[in-house]
């Protein structure tokens, strides 16, 4: 059908040339010079996209240090990364418009049967993650902006065999500790999976980026288990070379040193959720002055070979 198309239109224009016994037609004037294409404009810069978020979010980028943070993990303007847990969207809407529309960002939730392990999963918060893939990536759309990154949803257990080596970043910003929490309950391994499944689409050379709330090393290890949100340095440095990485970097970025639980706390009793002193106004003051979590900041990569 395309090439009698075509043909059609070729006989067209053939049916308006002059023939050879009419007088051949004036010249043309030459065409006025169009005016040269707007030149496209610069990206948005880190600290651009980073002043455009809402207040609320710039509130807690004295304890969450995002520009130090992806600078750390080596995050760059096209690159394709997988962000842990995405939850409300934090690093999401600062993510999608500094990757840009030449970048992807991959959203990557926990195991489904994982989420049934918590004591609060009712049948509503089940449906919720069922639907989460499809739900993420739809809401994250209103992020995107002009020049955002491409938007895919997907979870650790079941990551895609095509994604296999082609990540630059991958990003557990406080997401390690449920992980490791339920390491052993359930269908068990969920720590050794979501590790394996970041090593094996990271590209060689490729960095893994961890920011996870941090327990001291004196605290017993059966309160640094993740349950009360905590998890102690050699911990994860252990975990991550057990699944392969090379430990390549350790900062101090998102450390606070006011924050110094004991065994009877747990990290959501301080900002931004308060949730031990909502009918306590002097503990909440206590608590808003520590601040949020100390966190360590640690990055690891794929060898090259």
């Amino acid at each position: 059908m395309r090439y009698l198309i075509l043909l059609a239109a070729a006989a067209g224009l053939a049916a308006c040339q002059p023939s050879s016994e009419q007088a051949p037609a004036p010249a043309a004037e030459p065409a006025a010079s169009e005016p040269e294409a707007a030149a496209a404009p610069e990206p948005a810069s880190l600290d651009t996209i980073l002043a455009a978020q809402p207040e609320e979010n710039q509130a807690r980028y004295a304890y969450r240090n995002p520009k130090e943070t992806l600078e750390f993990f080596g995050v760059e303007r096209g690159m394709t990364v997988v962000e842990a847990l995405p939850g409300g969207g934090w690093y999401t809407r600062i993510l999608l418009p500094y990757l840009g529309s030449e970048g992807t960002l991959i959203g990557a939730a926990y195991e489904y049967e994982m989420y049934g392990l918590f004591p609060f999963a009712s049948e509503e918060f089940m449906q919720r993650q069922a639907n989460w893939t499809t739900d993420w990536a739809a809401g994250a759309e209103a992020w995107r902006g002009d020049d955002g990154a491409s938007i895919l949803a997907t979870r650790f257990g079941s990551m895609p065999a095509e994604a296999d080596g082609t990540v630059d970043v991958v990003l557990m910003i406080r997401a390690l500790h449920n992980v490791a929490r339920f390491q052993n309950a359930g269908e068990g391994n969920y720590l050794d999976t979501a590790l394996s499944d970041a090593f094996r689409v990271l590209k060689p050379g490729g960095v893994l980026g961890i920011v996870q709330h941090h327990a001291r090393d004196d605290m017993p290890d059966e309160w640094a288990s993740g349950a009360a949100g905590y998890i102690k340095k050699q911990f994860v440095i252990d975990a991550a070379t057990a699944a392969g990485f090379e430990l390549d970097g350790d900062s101090d970025i998102n450390a606070n040193p006011n924050d110094q639980p004991t065994t009877d706390d747990i990290v959501w009793r301080l900002l931004p959720g308060l949730r031990t002193s909502e009918d306590n106004d002097e503990l909440r003051a206590e608590l808003e002055a520590v601040g949020e979590s100390n966190r360590m900041t640690l990055r690891f990569v794929k060898p090259a070979s």
